[in-house]
């Protein structure tokens, strides 16, 4: 009888609570049409999980985030104006939604486009207008834009001007740009970070901000502490470099484990002292020969980009190395990825320009000090071989911790990691919780993005599993 009555009382709360998330997700169309219409704005950009064209919206690069994600958007705006983007916010703090935005869906852990708890998704890909100034040699960049479409851009307006971002084409510029932006001319012009001059933000009031508005504080945290903890990022205006006509492309492989091991220690103690109109990139898989054996490839690559990808599942990590990995060690590295025919490491050179900024002059804080960044990945295609790649990602990760920084063990905020860290889902969340991961990414600059946070958004409207907490959280 009792077990009866208990059965009883949890079906009836299961029955409550998705009647009151229904009634949300409604009154929630209901908010947003209203605004719409009130700024002569169409209809037609918000979507349902009923509308066909849903799915595709929700299509990501990586896979692996959706299927253990228990939420997919109960809506999904696609704003064309900043109105819009206004309206998405009133509505979310009028009726205590969570909000998710997104420009290109690269998130390694998919913070833009899934959640634990219902939440309304911006997708920022109609925001894509690039205004080019050849002269004073600046451009305004809409975040919704992609890395390829830049560089596409600048090609057609000059042959000189460049901008110093990453490769891979189909990466939103809202949070490559606001994550720091490391990239294949790093050494020689820094990152993406270091040449945003001005941005135009949009905050939990509403407000839309630029530099003088919102403050050098808010400005300097969204210059690679990342854009989502602070607002909605609309564009940035960024300052070109100047390229010459003719550069040099190369890309070198070596397949044996034997010279792959001597230049790899090679390449260790020269990658970040070489002249910094050189970056000389390294990406190492195992592969395997026309005999059947598996071996180590070696790539030394400069300025190539990477081409497209097709949606997979796929886990990525990162860390800093400050001393190069001795030969042995570089052996045993061998023979974990010997087990895993889908991984890669890419190591990534410091060194030149990027040595002369401070720690703190952006939030993004790999400077002086680093060889190179590593960048671990695995991927799969099958949804129930997700535990043992993640499972083999962790061995390789825990492996490495010997070799690379530590106090703390540094990684890169836009190959996003929430083994390292998160916050809670619902409730608040301590700065010392959030400082577990936060210094990883930030270092000491975690504390004046929290204090930042603090000023720009109390009440924490803005938030994720890796984003800033404010203090009253604490």
């Amino acid at each position: 009888m009792e077990h009866s009555r208990l059965t009883f009382l949890l079906l009836l709360a299961n029955i409550l609570i998705l009647g009151a998330s229904s009634n949300l997700y409604d009154d929630f169309h209901e908010c947003l049409t209203d605004q719409f219409r009130r700024s002569n704005s169409a209809t037609d950009i918000i979507y349902t999980p009923q509308n066909s064209t849903y799915t595709t919206l929700l299509l990501a690069q990586n896979l692996r985030p959706q299927s253990t994600s228990p939420e997919r958007p109960d809506l999904i705006v696609t704003p064309y104006h900043e109105s819009e983007v206004l309206a998405a916010i009133y509505c979310s703090k009028k009726l205590g939604m969570q909000i998710r935005v997104r420009s290109g869906g690269h998130d390694y852990e998919g913070l833009s486009y899934t959640s634990e708890i219902p939440f309304v998704m911006v997708d920022m890909r109609n925001f894509r207008t690039i205004s080019i100034d050849s002269e004073d040699k600046t451009a305004w960049i809409q975040v919704g834009a992609t890395l390829g479409q830049v560089y596409y851009t600048l090609a057609q307006k000059s042959k000189t001007l460049a901008f110093p971002a990453g490769v891979c084409p189909t990466v939103g510029v809202g949070g490559h740009f606001s994550g720091g932006g490391y990239g294949m001319m790093s050494r020689k012009n820094a990152i993406a970070a270091d040449h945003i001059i001005d941005a135009k933000l949009i905050n939990a009031d509403g407000k839309i901000l630029d530099r003088r508005t919102m403050g050098e504080d808010l400005f300097w945290a969204i210059r690679g502490g990342g854009g989502t903890s602070f607002g909605i990022i609309v564009e940035f205006k960024v300052s070109l470099v100047t390229i010459p006509e003719i550069v040099t492309v190369f890309n070198v492989t070596r397949t044996s484990e034997r010279s792959v091991t001597q230049l790899v220690d090679q390449w260790q103690h020269i990658a970040d002292k070489v002249d910094e109109n050189l970056l000389l990139r390294l990406f190492l898989a195992p592969v395997r020969s026309s005999m059947g054996n598996v071996t180590i490839a070696a790539s030394f690559t400069s300025l190539t980009p990477q081409g497209l990808f097709s949606p997979s599942y796929f886990k990525g990590k990162s860390d800093y190395v400050s001393s190069p990995i001795p030969v042995n060690g570089l052996r045993e590295i061998w023979k974990i990825l010997y087990e895993e025919e889908n991984s890669q490491l890419q190591f990534s050179p410091y060194g030149g320009v990027l040595n002369t900024f401070s720690e703190s002059e952006t939030p993004f804080p790999h400077r002086k000090g680093n060889i190179f960044m590593i960048h671990y990945g695995v991927g799969w295609v099958s949804l129930n071989e997700s535990q043992q790649r993640i499972d083999w990602m962790r061995k390789l990760y825990s492996f490495m911790g010997r070799y690379v920084t530590k106090s703390p063990r540094a990684a890169y905020f836009n190959y996003r990691d929430l083994d390292i860290g998160r916050n809670n889902v619902k409730g608040t969340t301590s700065y010392n919780q959030a400082s577990v991961w936060g210094l990883k990414y930030f270092k000491n600059n975690f504390r004046r993005l929290v204090r930042v946070k603090t000023k720009v958004d109390p009440s924490n409207f803005f938030r994720n599993e890796q984003s800033v907490p404010p203090l009253s959280s604490k």
